[in-house]
């Protein structure tokens, strides 16, 4: 009798068994990615090998109102690279002004699309040999230098490279580094409706 009562007890437990198996198998993966992060960052981290001696008055000008915002999002103990459109690449790409109510929350995506956890300096590009990064959302970023030696990223070209606001290096850039279905959404109508016709 005691050995079917063990065989019930068998059948049961597997269950429990494979709950607790599989909830101790996440936390140690969890742990063990959280201790890669930590050292991967902190391997990866170096200073940016300056491209110009000092950011100017000027150069933080260039970065204009929208890239002071994204800027200030990002947290500040930690160093970060933003490959930051040109406040007239807000405008005209984004179609943003300061008085837009739903600014905020495009500038948190393309803060999402254009911002990696670590420095990467201009020096540390190859001409026509991309480079693969991952933005804070998960995007990929493909990242080298064309033959004016300007950073280019997903297609867009740098005006500016090398700006530093405070642990952010910052690259500003001559659009917009974003996901097709962003591009879409931030589309005016009327361009929407020529796509349309031509197709």
């Amino acid at each position: 009798m005691r050995r079917r009562k063990a065989g019930v007890l068998k059948l049961k437990n597997p269950v429990k068994l494979i709950c607790i198996i599989v909830s101790v198998s996440f936390i140690i993966i969890q742990i063990i990615s959280a201790l890669q992060l930590t050292n991967t960052s902190a391997s990866k981290v170096s200073p940016p090998k300056p491209t110009h001696t000092k950011t100017t008055l000027s150069d933080i000008a260039k970065i204009g109102k929208f890239g002071e915002t994204v800027t200030r999002m990002l947290p500040e103990d930690l160093a970060f690279t933003l490959f930051l459109p040109s406040e007239e690449a807000f405008r005209r790409d984004l179609r943003l002004n300061q008085n837009d109510s739903n600014s905020y929350a495009v500038l948190t995506r393309v803060l999402g699309f254009s911002a990696v956890p670590r420095w990467i300096s201009a020096a540390d590009l190859e001409q026509g040999k991309e480079k693969i990064y991952e933005s804070i959302s998960g995007f990929s970023l493909y990242a080298s230098k064309d033959l004016n030696k300007r950073v280019v990223v997903n297609g867009v070209v740098s005006v500016q490279t090398g700006l530093k606001m405070g642990n952010v290096l910052v690259h500003l850039m001559d659009g917009v580094v974003m996901d097709a279905e962003f591009e879409q959404s931030v589309q005016p109508e009327d361009e929407d409706e020529e796509e349309e016709d031509k197709l």
